[in-house]
């Protein structure tokens, strides 16, 4: 299966993700969603600086694909962010990121599904 496969029949494809990507833990985007263009600056920041200074997660939020999100949970095993009705998952495998993003879904229901690719992709090594 590709990535692209993961992020559109994994993760968009359930109605709970709106927007999606899956980053290298190295760098670089493997797939993500159509439109969902996230800058160099927010890559860096996902894979040098969210898991590594919680802290900074947390004094400064997230922003994504320009849109800024308040830091609600900042650890080394999840990130999540919220503005308004929109949220952000973002939890690390064991090679990549993944990332998620819901609006006007249950937090809950975003949550179980970038958690399970998650615990799937670790699974089998990725």
């Amino acid at each position: 299966m590709s990535w692209q496969a993961y992020v559109d029949d994994h993760l968009i494809a359930t109605g709970k993700i709106s927007k999606a990507a899956i980053v290298g833990k190295q760098g670089g985007i493997w797939a993500q969603s159509a439109g969902y263009n996230l800058s160099q600056a927010e890559q860096d920041f996902i894979t040098k600086t969210a898991f590594a200074s919680p802290d900074d997660v947390r004094a400064n939020g997230i922003t994504l694909g320009g849109f800024k999100f308040m830091a609600i949970q900042a650890n080394p095993d999840e990130v999540i962010g919220r503005k308004g009705e929109r949220g952000v998952f973002i939890i690390p495998t064991t090679q990549a990121i993944l990332i998620g993003e819901y609006e006007g879904t249950p937090a809950g229901d975003g949550n179980v599904v970038v958690s399970k690719l998650a615990d799937y992709l670790k699974s089998v090594g990725y």
